[in-house]
Parts: structure tokens; sequence; C-alpha cells
């Protein structure tokens, strides 16, 4: 009965990740910003989720817990990286290259902002506009009320309005 149990959790491991792996590892890759960090969230939320024998999961419901163990392991890395986060202004950064698309500018304009988030904050920005969940959801996902969901969106707004609005003097081309 256990090795039946063990078939049943296995194939819905193996065809989610067939068929939705990708999506996984880009969905890690919004909340934490690294594609290396993003494989690491993906295979924990995998052992979380498949660590122990499960039965009776289908597909979406696995896909679900496992998104959800994603953005936890996510929220707990960030906790976890508190005292990092004091003394990484610290930290040399490479210098950058200047591009000559305005796409890629932005581009990375934006992922530079959403490093600067809180770990809440982020999880909130992008399961909202990218999960496109509603607030209730987001708070049912995370674990928290609906308020703070608010809260953190709000703040996050505040941070990526100021940070990416337009400067006077920029030439805003459509094509490029």
């Amino acid at each position: 009965m256990q090795e039946t149990a063990r078939a049943g959790w296995e194939g819905v491991l193996e065809a989610l990740i067939a068929d939705r792996g990708d999506a996984l590892v880009r969905y890690a890759y919004l909340l934490c910003g690294d594609p290396d960090d993003a494989a690491d969230l993906v295979q924990t939320g995998l052992v979380a989720t498949f660590g122990r024998l499960r039965n009776g999961f289908a597909l979406e419901r696995a896909e679900s817990y496992v998104r959800r163990a994603i953005a936890s392991a996510y929220l707990d890395r960030g906790r976890r990286a508190t005292r990092w986060r004091r003394i990484v202004h610290l930290q040399a950064r490479p210098e950058s290259v200047d591009s000559a698309a305005r796409a890629v500018d932005l581009q990375l304009d934006v992922r530079a902002q959403l490093e600067t988030l809180s770990p809440r904050e982020r999880a909130c920005v992008v399961l909202r506009y990218y999960e496109d969940l509603k607030v209730d959801d987001i708070a049912d996902r995370l674990g928290i009320s609906a308020g703070a969901v608010k809260r953190y969106l709000s703040d996050a707004h505040a941070k990526l309005a100021d940070a990416l609005a337009p400067q006077e003097g920029d030439v805003h081309d459509p094509a490029g």
C-alpha cells in the first residue's frame, strides 16, 4: 500500500516538474531576483511539499502547495538575512554599463528597485501583479491580515513610484 502511495505522489511530482517547472522558477525569480536563488527556492518548495509521503494530490493542488512553500521559504530567508541587510550598502557593486535600449534600462531599474523592497513588500507585489491575486487571497497565502497586505502594497507602490517616476529631461521613446 505504501508503495502505491509513493508511486502516486512521484507521478504528480514528475508531472508538476515537467508541466509547470519553468513557471515555478519564474515565480521564484520574481520573488528573489536571482536565478540561482530561484532554483533553490523551487527545490525547497518541492521538498517541503513532497518531503513526506503524500497522496491524493491533484496536479493543480500540488502546484498551489509548492507556490505557497516557495513564498514561505523566501520570506523565511528574508527574516534570516536581517543582519545582512544592515550592512549590504557596504558591499562593492560592479560598475553599470549604459544600454542603448530604453526597455533594458527600465527593466534594470525595476529590478534594482524591487531589490530595495522588504521581503514582505516584494512578496505582496509579486503576488498582486504577477500572480494577479486579490488582497484577501494574498493575505491568505502569506498568513497575514488584509490590512497588512494593503499597507505593504501601498508602501511598495510609494517606493517604486518615487524611484521609477520619469525624471525631468527624460525622453520617452515608445519605439525603444
